[in-house]
């Protein structure tokens, strides 16, 4: 399967995913900030990037931004639960797969890596 890296500062939810992911037989690999993804993805090789936008340190957006142009192959997959920060994903067309709005369910962010992962 895939080799995950899921970037979200809420500890609890970023655990949440991280095993609903691993349920689907992917590796996963968990950073709490931009920053700390940013050097995951230096020293691993990912299949997909599932990064919050809002995080300190480093947010999403730059992140997608700095992995895409050091990783042009690796697909990234961004969550928020604020409308005007899927806004400033729009700038990301062509570098982000999707957008996915939080609250998720279980099976809805399942669904959106594997349509991810298989585009």
């Amino acid at each position: 399967m895939a080799k995950i890296l899921i970037t979200e500062d809420e500890d609890g939810l970023r655990r949440f995913v991280a095993r609903a992911l691993q349920l689907d037989g992917h590796e996963t690999v968990e950073a709490a900030d931009g920053a700390e993804g940013l050097a995951c993805l230096r020293g691993e090789d990912f299949d997909l990037l599932l990064s919050d936008i809002r995080m300190p340190v480093m947010d999403g957006i730059e992140l997608a931004h700095q992995a895409s142009a050091a990783f042009p192959s690796l697909k990234i997959l961004l969550m928020t639960g604020y409308a005007e920060q899927r806004e400033r994903a729009d700038n990301l067309t062509g570098k982000v797969m999707d957008v996915v709005s939080k609250p998720f369910t279980l099976p809805d962010i399942r669904k959106a890596v594997a349509v991810a992962l298989a585009a």
